[in-house]
């Protein structure tokens, strides 16, 4: 039998072949499923990859991804890995990866794969990064129990433009999930679903705070950090009550004097209703991989928690304000902090499980897709210029006929700027594509941080502004950009931007 994706029930981790059909037996709808409604299987799988760097010191790649199914045997989907061992916190690394799979036995596949992404790390005379391209080929032998699957890997870690490869033997680990959608063509329609839709996420919230780092918390050169760090970020939140959550978040520094620090976490946390009508009250905590912008994280690995304060609006977003501890506590870099996070909802689901029912409303189209842009003339910290080329994600998601949203991230791949990180947050203009012309024309602007890989950007923050067209198939997109990359402290530069993206469209369910 050929290898397949299976659905389940859940959502977390890389892509999952399987050998049965594409709709599980657990999904059986509630209601009649709309026509234009499509199951794909998909997956989440987590590796880890040992290491060894140039100067015979020792590190290992936590990698994480969610995959989506393109046929019974091929998957795709994006990938992040960071360093979580050794001394090399703050190395990332995002992009996408290909998989294949041919089915052995009843419960026992191969699977092949080939990774390409773009990021880098904290740059030494002996550890160097190049333009920061990472490429990760890898065969694994796995087994299946259940919807859960696992095995050991074989796999060669590579940047081609700098000093880094190895090959070594790693663990994978997975869970078989479903990706359900809506058709493109049936956006601002009217539906409804028994499961949630999309990437399965019920809301984004768009974070900014500060780090005031501790007395004991020092920088990789052993100076005291006395300075207050800005940041900003997002994060993805799922419900599984009215008030408990999980979710991933990622943040970067954006003033400070800290640019090029990055971190990514995995978050729980629950709030409760303590007065009606008023704010509530609750906690959060979590654990995942931080580091660059010479705060010494050792390894990576940091963990975040503290109280919350949620005002959960009549008409659909909500506001945080959130404090707390980050960092390791017997570590080099601990911090306390203070968070202001306004949260947008995605998805119904969050309601169907508070109130039992199922999930009423209008479809939304999403864009996920890889993004390479160029930016043709970049002023380094040690006075030179050069031209940078960015590898990165790019998501799109519309509130109205003719606005979106726009998340961003990525890393230098192409140049000699590795390590150079950024994210983006922002919202644009369109046009909507005729009958006979499938194309659409926009204006977007986003706002974030970046840093490392020695580029001039002083404390973090950035912006970028863009012109675009973008070409429109069933489920295809590609869009090309022109417009200005531009950093915002300090002694400011800029240059001229041009961004070249390919996306996969779905329809989601929306408020």
């Amino acid at each position: 039998m050929p290898c397949r994706f299976r659905p389940a029930a859940l959502a977390l981790a890389v892509l999952t072949l399987s050998a049965t059909p594409a709709v599980a037996a657990d999904e059986s709808p509630k209601l009649a499923r709309p026509a234009f409604l499509q199951a794909q299987p998909a997956a989440l799988e987590f590796s880890w990859t040992p290491l060894k760097m140039p100067n015979d010191t020792r590190t290992a790649l936590l990698g994480g991804s969610y995959m989506v199914a393109m046929d019974e045997d091929w998957g795709i989907g994006p990938t992040v890995y960071g360093a979580a061992k050794g001394n090399f916190g703050g190395l990332f690394t995002v992009g996408f990866t290909a998989q294949h799979r041919k089915r052995l036995g009843s419960s026992t596949y191969l699977a092949t794969s080939l990774y390409a992404g773009a990021g880098g790390g904290v740059s030494m005379p002996d550890v160097r990064f190049g333009g920061g391209l990472m490429l990760r080929p890898e065969i694994s032998l796995r087994n299946e129990w259940g919807n859960w699957s696992g095995g050991l890997s074989l796999s060669h870690v590579r940047f081609p433009s700098g000093n880094i490869r190895g090959t070594s033997i790693g663990f994978v680990l997975g869970y078989a999930d479903g990706f359900r959608s809506f058709s493109p063509s049936s956006a601002g329609k009217k539906a409804s679903s028994y499961r949630r839709t999309g990437m399965g996420f019920d809301e984004i919230g768009l974070n900014v705070g500060s780090y005031r780092p501790r007395h004991s918390a020092l920088g990789r050169d052993g100076s005291p950090l006395g300075r207050q760090i800005g940041q900003v970020g997002a994060a993805l939140r799922q419900y599984v009550s009215d008030g408990a959550w999980w979710g991933l978040e990622a943040a970067g520094a954006s003033s400070g004097g800290a640019d090029g620090y990055m971190e990514v976490l995995g978050m729980l946390g629950e709030d409760y209703e303590l007065v009606a009508g008023l704010p509530r009250l609750g906690w959060q905590a979590g654990v995942g991989l931080g580091g660059g912008g010479n705060l010494n994280t050792g390894s990576g690995w940091l963990v975040k928690a503290g109280p919350t304060l949620r005002w959960k609006t009549p008409w659909g977003p909500s506001l945080r304000l959130e404090a707390g501890f980050v960092g390791r506590p017997a570590g080099s870099f601990n911090a306390n902090f203070l968070r202001l996070s306004a949260s947008l909802p995605l998805d119904r689901l969050s309601d169907v499980y508070a109130s039992s029912g199922d999930a009423e409303g209008r479809i939304a189209n999403q864009v996920v897709g890889a993004s390479l842009q160029h930016l043709r003339r970049v002023r380094f910290k040690d006075g030179r210029e050069e031209s940078v080329g960015l590898l990165g994600m790019r998501i799109t998601r519309d509130l109205g006929p003719h606005v979106y949203g726009m998340a961003q991230a990525g890393s230098a791949a192409f140049g000699s700027a590795g390590a150079y990180s950024y994210g983006l947050l922002g919202l644009g203009l369109q046009t909507q594509p005729s009958a006979g012309m499938p194309v659409s024309v926009g204006l977007e602007m986003g706002l974030g941080a970046g840093g490392g890989g020695g580029i001039a950007v002083s404390g973090g923050a950035i912006a970028q502004t863009e012109a675009w067209a973008e070409w429109q198939w069933e489920r295809v997109r590609l869009h090309a950009g022109l417009g200005q990359w531009r950093s915002l402290r300090g002694q400011t530069q800029s240059s001229p931007s041009f961004n070249l993206s390919v996306g996969y469209a779905f329809g989601a369910l929306s408020r």
